[in-house]
């Protein structure tokens, strides 16, 4: 009797996989990676990436068997969870905790939730999820290793961007204010996340890669990270080492290349309907400006250094200060849009890309896709806004840098300015 009626609940076929439970796993994984990455970091005795990966995989694993189940099998594991972590408490205090090993008892228990999975008709799901033990549990040392590379300004860069992404951005209320109606705090939040995750990632990657990139990696590095940055500080270093000139004119034409490279995945990102329209002219400069930059290394000279960053770009100063900044962009252009016509939406793009691309960029990006501004004089106001860049660059080469390096950089830069002109001019 009891057979048949457990074989009445299993289902008879089975069904097509859940994306949406696909997709609560693999955020309960990225949360338990998260966490468990600052307790590995900062030691903790008992728990570490792997063991909080798996808890958290195991909770969200018996929530979707819940719906079928009931609750109280999200109950039971719970319960499970506090026994191992209250014995291992226990050993840890005498001084025994090699005796447990957590992970692999947390691990038992997601299998046996996965045997479970098994039997109602969960395949696809089951597979996916017990492969990801698996090589969960075989990544040991490569994760430990991973941890203990990080440095406490590694983690805090980390962490700050987890604070302003999953913390802060929630709660914004996702509503327009201001006299013209453009200036959305969820909307600006959102696009300080993306240029710091951006950021972030380009730091991260150099502090990992950095010590044994070549130079063109470095230069790329630089790009993502700040190609103002890049070309301050690679100046500075020909002002009295004039055998660095080669180097730094390279790295500096590379660092303002990957910026078009870096404006386009940002429209991709928010806006990805205009890229067809607005990549275009774009590709045209970068690829003028690629190849102006493998000129330059082969002009270079024997030096093999990377770019001598050090900054932190998910501080919570600098992130505020980008979102104050796209606002103030958002706000101008409207204002001069309605006040000045296109003139005054190209003095806001002249203006604000001095300093920053990312602001202008995804501020035309967002009132082009609400209908408040034509594509085409979009991307004019964004390649205007690089052309600006490059003169900023430029000036500060001249003020900083040796005049060998202000020769070649301005040779490269006049080339750019002059295409982005007839861009400009005669670009459909």
């Amino acid at each position: 009797m009891l057979l048949s009626d457990l074989t009445q609940a299993i289902p008879n076929e089975t069904t097509a996989m859940d994306f949406s439970s696909v997709e609560s796993l693999a955020l309960a994984l990225g949360l338990g990676l998260l966490v468990g990455l600052q307790r590995e970091w900062s030691e903790h005795p008992l728990t570490g990436i792997r063991t909080f990966a798996l808890i958290t995989v195991l909770g969200a694993l018996l929530g979707l068997l819940s719906q079928t189940l009931g609750g109280w099998l999200v109950a039971v594991g719970l319960g499970g969870v506090a026994a191992l972590l209250l014995a291992g408490t226990v050993l840890a205090f005498l001084g025994r905790q090699e005796e447990l090993g957590l992970t692999t008892e947390i691990a038992a228990l997601v299998m046996y939730a996965v045997g479970a999975a098994l039997a109602y008709g969960q395949t696809a799901l089951s597979l996916i999820i017990g492969g990801g033990v698996a090589v969960l549990l075989q990544w040991k040392q490569p994760l430990h290793k991973l941890v203990g590379r990080f440095s406490e300004a590694d983690v805090r860069a980390i962490f700050n961007l987890v604070l302003i992404a999953l913390v802060i951005l929630p709660v914004l209320p996702n509503h327009a204010y201001g006299p013209y109606g453009v200036l959305n705090p969820f909307e600006i939040w959102l696009m300080v996340v993306l240029i710091v995750g951006i950021s972030l990632g380009g730091y991260i990657a150099y502090k990992f890669l950095g010590a044994r990139a070549g130079t063109l990696l470095g230069g790329v590095l630089g790009g993502m990270i700040s190609s103002t940055a890049t070309t301050v500080s690679y100046a500075r270093r020909t002002r009295h080492t004039e055998e660095a000139v080669g180097l730094a004119a390279f790295v500096i034409v590379t660092a303002s290349t990957i910026v078009f490279g870096r404006v386009i995945f940002e429209i991709a990102v928010v806006a990805p309907e205009l890229l067809s329209a607005i990549a275009p002219p774009l590709l045209v400069v970068m690829a003028v400006m690629g190849i102006l930059a493998a000129v330059l290394y082969r002009l270079r000279g024997g030096e093999s250094e990377t770019v001598p960053l050090d900054e932190d770009p998910s501080q919570l100063g600098p992130a505020v200060i980008f979102g104050l900044l796209y606002a103030a962009v958002l706000f101008a252009m409207a204002a001069g849009q309605q006040w000045f016509g296109n003139r005054g939406l190209y003095v806001v793009a002249v203006i604000s890309g001095l300093t920053d691309m990312d602001a202008i960029t995804l501020s035309t990006a967002q009132l082009i896709k609400r209908g408040e501004l034509d594509v085409h004089t979009g991307w004019r106001m964004i390649l205007l806004a690089s052309l600006s860049n490059l003169v900023f660059k430029g000036v500060a080469v001249a003020m900083l840098g040796h005049r060998r390096l202000l020769g070649r950089v301005w040779a490269a830069f006049g080339i750019v300015l002059l295409c982005g002109s007839l861009l400009l001019a005669f670009w459909p």
